[in-house]
């Protein structure tokens, strides 16, 4: 009979095992590359210039609350940027929007939601996240009309970018069918029903169109920039994703998923406002939150619900007891207060929809 220790190292290798053998060459190696190619070719202040109180409401809610697909943030680097767009002019309201928004529709957390958890889940996160975040913005805004910002009308206006030559000489459709490329190959990759010889085909040929693209129509400063992006993001998330996804194996070697069945097995209402609160208050670094759910709370042995999981999906990448504390000082107790109620309260409410529908 194995021992404990020994029996937990052995479940905590397989959940690896398992996530990298099924998830990572196909589904995350792709999802880097394009998260870097948007760090790298697509400018922050581009976004950021239209989150100014001038701005009209469709246009600053509406980009702040896609801001997480474009911007490529996680939940650590997402607050600096909130308090850098505060102090140069950004109104309550949207910025509140991209606080929420950034690492709730990261492009490699709604990409790798769907991969593992399902394509019904990783879209209703990313759908009910945008108008979780819009309707958090303004309702924030409304709240706080009275009060006045610091700092709000200084450096209102947008960024200065100046276009490098070779910017300024590349066709406009380059770096759009670059990126359409990019994601295709991670389509076509993460594909489960196409056969794989197929798959690496097709993959083959996409990847000698992105190859065209670099040699004509990039200087090699940017595609090292890529590159350099791409290895930084990876560096970052990949190292804790492997020792979570370990951890989550051995921790649910101890506690089995069945544990958490009488609190999360149903989509009633106290099963997603208790998913909400627990991922309010737990810090999930961006990703780690599917293995959580996946095997750690049994989404994918069916002892989790759909509510819970997806009210948990909703809260928990967005805040934590570590970044309220951070948000905290940066808009003060009763702003940070009412931002921590509304995220539970639209995470509660959106997974018991989802659950209850039956989607």
């Amino acid at each position: 009979m194995t021992d404990p220790l020994t029996g937990s190292l052995l479940a905590g290798w397989d959940t690896l095992y398992s996530y990298l053998s099924q998830h990572v060459l196909t589904c995350l190696v792709p999802a880097f590359f394009i998260a870097g190619g948007i760090a790298a070719f697509l400018k922050k202040e581009a976004i950021l210039k239209y989150f100014s109180p001038d701005a009209k409401k469709s246009v600053a809610y509406g980009i702040a609350s896609v801001s997480g697909t474009v911007l490529a943030v996680c939940s650590c680097t997402i607050l600096p940027m909130f308090a850098g767009i505060l102090k140069k002019g950004a109104g309550l309201g949207p910025a509140i929007t991209f606080l929420y928004a950034g690492p709730a529709i990261n492009i490699l957390a709604i990409v790798y939601t769907a991969n593992v958890l399902g394509l019904d889940l990783g879209f209703a996160r990313a759908v009910v996240a945008v108008v979780s975040a819009i309707a958090i913005g303004l309702i924030m805004a409304w709240l706080f009309r009275h009060e006045v910002q610091d700092g709000q009308k200084k450096g209102s206006g947008a960024p200065r970018s100046d276009a490098a030559p070779c910017e300024e000489e590349r066709p406009r459709w380059v770096v759009p069918l670059f990126f359409v490329l990019l994601v295709a190959v991670l389509l076509v990759a993460t594909s489960g029903f196409l056969d794989v010889l197929v798959r690496l085909f097709v993959v083959y040929f996409l990847t000698m169109g992105i190859a065209v693209l670099l040699i004509y129509y990039f200087t090699r400063d940017e595609v090292t920039i890529w590159g350099l992006e791409t290895w930084d993001l990876t560096k970052k998330i990949l190292p804790l994703l492997i020792v979570g996804t370990f951890a989550l194996g051995v921790l649910a070697y101890f506690l089995p998923p069945e544990t958490f069945q009488p609190y999360f097995g149903s989509n009633d209402l106290f099963s997603c406002f208790l998913a909400a609160l627990v991922g309010a208050i737990l810090y999930m670094p961006t990703l780690l939150e599917v293995p959580i759910i996946g095997t750690t709370l049994g989404y994918l042995s069916g002892v989790m619900a759909k509510g819970p999981a997806l009210a948990l999906l909703l809260s928990g990448p967005t805040i934590s007891l570590p970044s309220l504390l951070v948000i905290y000082r940066v808009i003060g107790g009763k702003k940070t207060v009412a931002y921590a109620v509304l995220v539970i309260i639209f995470a509660t409410v959106g997974g018991y929809l989802f659950g209850a529908l039956g989607l």
